[in-house]
C-alpha cells in the first residue's frame, strides 16, 4: 500500500499548521500519511514513503538549515527516491519574503533525486505559501495540494 510523509521545520508553529493540513488531506484522499518534524524524521522514513512533502519557513529566501541538513543526509540514499512524488510549501513573515525561492530550492533537490513534482494550474502554482499565520486560503491551498499529491501517488503506486 502506498504511503506519504509530510516533513516540516517550524519555530512559530505556522509551518506545522500547514504540514498538518497537507497530511490530513492526503490521508482523507486515501493515502495514509505521517506528519513529522524534521527533527523526528530519519532518512529511512522518506525512503519508505511513496510521496514526500517538505515544508519550511523562508530564511533569506532558502529553507531552514534543519531542512537543508536533512536533505544533505539523503545523499547516502541517492537513487532511492527516484520516481517518488514530491511537493513543497513555505511560510514567511512578509510578502516577497522568499517563499517561492524556498519552495524552488526544495523542489530542485527533489528533482535531483529523480522525484516527480506536480505543479498546480490554480492557486499557489509552485506550492502553498503563507504570510504569517496560515489563514483559510492557505489551509485550502494545503488541502488542495495534499489531495493532488495523494491522487498522483495512488495513480502511480496504487
Amino acid at each position: 500500500m502506498a504511503t506519504g510523509i509530510v516533513i516540516y521545520y517550524t519555530r512559530s508553529g505556522n509551518t506545522k499548521t500547514m504540514a498538518q493540513a497537507f497530511a490530513d488531506a492526503m490521508t482523507q484522499a486515501g493515502l495514509p500519511t505521517q506528519c513529522k518534524s524534521v527533527a523526528e524524521t530519519k532518512v529511512a522514513d522518506v525512503v519508505a514513503a511513496d510521496a514526500i512533502v517538505v515544508g519550511s519557513p523562508a530564511y533569506y529566501g532558502r529553507p531552514a538549515a534543519q531542512i537543508a541538513a536533512f536533505f544533505d543526509e539523503t545523499v547516502s540514499k541517492h537513487g532511492k527516491l527516484d520516481g517518488k512524488v514530491g511537493a513543497a510549501f513555505a511560510s514567511s513573515a512578509n510578502i516577497a519574503g522568499g517563499n517561492e525561492t524556498t519552495i524552488l530550492e526544495i523542489v530542485h533537490t527533489m528533482l535531483i533525486h529523480g522525484m516527480a513534482v506536480q505543479g498546480d494550474p490554480q492557486g499557489d502554482h509552485y506550492g502553498p505559501v503563507s504570510i504569517g499565520k496560515p489563514d483559510e486560503r492557505v489551509l485550502a491551498q494545503c488541502a488542495r495540494r495534499g489531495k493532488r499529491v495523494a491522487e498522483l501517488t495512488l495513480k502511480l503506486f496504487g
